[in-house]
Parts: structure tokens; sequence; C-alpha cells
């Protein structure tokens, strides 16, 4: 089982900063792993975001979106929350680190990581009248938000951080696309839908029947959408989860 991704040529799209635990264990189980970034993560100015959290209301609930809005917000939800603050993680990445960041999670869903199974919580189904502040990037998407105004929670955002698609030099590009038209690459892992419409903006079109004709491996069902619109025909393997564990079970299916 350790070696079980031998000979497999792996895509790793992920900020190089965020992959390294996925890559080591990618290469100890022998897949051949490739990593081009397509996601560049800009944390906010601490003091900026420290000082937009202090002018909004005191939360009830803070709800962590990514583990990127942990890094970059949680210094500041620090300073602004009390004890009877009830902090939510969208999945056990993200929990893990909140717990690594010393705060106490009250409010996970069991075994998923999206907006709509966090929704199904106990804890976020009668919150009329509560503060609610969601900690995320300078975008996203706005279920959480918009369900919980009308189970009617106030409901404030904190932009921690943006993500841009990155720059790829071109010969960088090129000596990908010439790996990959060798055959030495048999799957992407895509993490979001931004990484994947990001991806599609740094290939050259030409090589999009590249990707198209690898198969696809992610924990998001928004990618899997987003895939099927993009790149009509491509095959697509969904993830328990986020974490490295998760990705190497769903290559090894």
């Amino acid at each position: 089982m350790k070696r079980a991704l031998t000979g497999i040529g792996i895509l790793v799209t992920r900020p190089r900063e965020q992959s390294s635990e996925l890559t080591s264990l990618l290469t100890e189980a022998g897949g051949n792993v490739f990593q081009m970034p397509v996601i560049e993560i800009i944390p906010g100015d601490p003091d900026v975001v420290l000082s937009e959290a202090r002018e909004l209301p005191q939360p009830d609930i803070v709800i962590f979106i990514s583990r990127n809005a942990v890094r970059s917000g949680a210094a500041a939800v620090r300073q602004i929350t009390s004890t009877s603050t009830m902090i939510a993680a969208i999945g056990s990445a993200t929990r893990s680190a909140l717990e690594d960041a010393g705060l106490e999670i009250h409010i996970c869903p069991a075994n998923k990581f999206d907006s709509e199974h966090l929704l199904e919580h106990a804890d976020l189904q009668s919150v009329a009248g509560k503060n609610i502040l969601i900690v995320r990037g300078t975008r996203g998407r706005e279920l959480l938000a918009d369900t919980l105004t009308r189970r009617g929670a106030t409901v404030h955002y904190l932009a921690t951080y943006q993500r841009k698609t990155a720059a790829v030099e071109q010969h960088l590009l090129d000596e990908l696309s010439a790996k990959w038209r060798n055959g030495a690459i048999d799957v992407v892992i895509v993490m979001s839908d931004d990484s994947l419409r990001s991806l599609l903006k740094i290939l050259p079109s030409d090589s999009h029947n590249l990707l198209r004709n690898s198969r696809l491996v992610t924990p998001s069902k928004r990618v899997i959408q987003t895939a099927a619109e993009a790149l009509p025909g491509v095959e697509t393997v969904l993830a328990d989860g986020p974490l490295a564990e998760n990705l190497i079970k769903a290559i090894n299916q």
C-alpha cells in the first residue's frame, strides 16, 4: 500500500507553501509529483484586518471557511471575541488549523467540509438575533451568509486574504506540456473551483485537451461541476475530504 502510486504522474496545483505534506506523502506512495501552483494566497495586513474586525459588532459565532482564513484571521478574531463566542470550522483541515492556533472549536461538520454540511449543524439552526462573523478571503460563496440571514442572524464578513491566479513562467509551462504530451502526467489534483479556473487560464488553449484526457481528483463537488462544463468528458474522482490521505485514497481508486 505504501508504494501504491508507483509510476503514476501527479500534477499538484496547490500553493507551494500549502502542499509540502501532500507532495511528501504522494512521493512516499511512489507517485511522480509535478508542482505548478495556480493560486497565490496574499495575506491581508494584520493591522488592517484587526482594525476592520474591531469595527464590527462582537460576534456570537465566528465561522472560518479555510485554513487560509485561520492563518490570516485568527489573531484578530482572538482580540474581538469573548469566552461565550462559538467558533466554527468548515471542515477538519480548518479545525486542525484552529487547534494549532489555540482556538477552541464548537461547531464543525462530521467528516464533511463544505457550507452545505456546516449549515446542517444543530448550533446553526436557531440563530435569530445573533451576530455571525464569516472569516474568509476577499470573495467566496454567499450560501452561508444568505442562509444564516434567512434564519434571522446578522452576518458580517472579515476578509483576511486574497487569492489571485499565479504567474507561471513560459519555460515552465513548456516543460510541463512536454512532459504531459509524453504521458508523464496521469492525475491532476485541484482543490477548489478557483484553482480549476486559474489552471484553465494558465494553460495554453492547446493544452486543455491534455487536462481533459487526464483524471481530475478533487475534494470539491463544485470543481466537478465546473469541470463538466469547461472540459466535457473529463474523468473526475471525488475525494472524501481535503486531507492528503483523502486525496491519495481517491487517486488509488
